[in-house]
């Protein structure tokens, strides 16, 4: 398809969305909105951010690896909506939506790194699980701090009622989001 075909793309989603009852600000808003949510989560989802503040950490993770010590974090300390657990590969692999071998794999490396460690279950001693090392949860500590000092970074000159309707708003968009495009789970 031509380039000249979607430039008027812009154009005609704001017009679907005047004839849909939306103002022409509005239009405009939600088209402003629309870019910067597609920077944003294209940034996500190639692991810029996690992978800028480890290189400012000196770490030099893979954002797999990182993905994965934070998966077991998550699945150790219940993060997400879930009560705690003990982490597998097969765990880590849902956790991350790769197929087991390639979690396997990215294990075994941070195994390797000295950053996981395999132990066994003490409530099933045939089950294998994954545990932290010290390094990995020094290293997520650190992650977790610069994170939030950036992210005190961004909301700095916000007013307090600014940062409470931000999250509201943004809490009620992603409700309409999970309502309008439901989980396959």
């Amino acid at each position: 398809m031509s380039v000249s075909k979607w430039q008027g793309y812009s154009a005609e989603v704001s017009k679907r969305l005047q004839s849909g009852g939306y103002s022409a600000d509005s239009a405009t808003a939600l088209l402003n909105f629309d870019a910067e949510m597609f920077r944003l989560m294209r940034s996500i989802v190639k692991g810029e951010l996690p992978a800028q503040l480890m290189t400012e950490m000196g770490q030099g993770l893979e954002f797999a690896q990182f993905q994965a010590l934070t998966a077991i974090m998550r699945l150790q300390g219940g993060i997400g909506g879930r009560d705690p657990q003990e982490a597998t590969v097969g765990m880590v692999a849902t956790e991350l939506n790769v197929d087991p071998s390639r979690a396997s794999r990215i294990v075994s490396d941070l195994i390797g790194a000295g950053l996981v460690r395999r132990d066994v279950s003490q409530s099933d001693g045939r089950k294998s699980i994954l545990n932290l090392t010290h390094s990995a949860t020094a290293l997520l500590l650190a992650f977790r701090d610069l994170k939030w000092a950036k992210t005190m970074q961004v909301f700095a000159d916000w007013t307090e009622a600014e940062i409470l309707s931000f999250s509201q708003l943004f809490l009620r968009y992603n409700d309409g989001m999970r309502a309008a495009y439901p989980s396959r789970e």
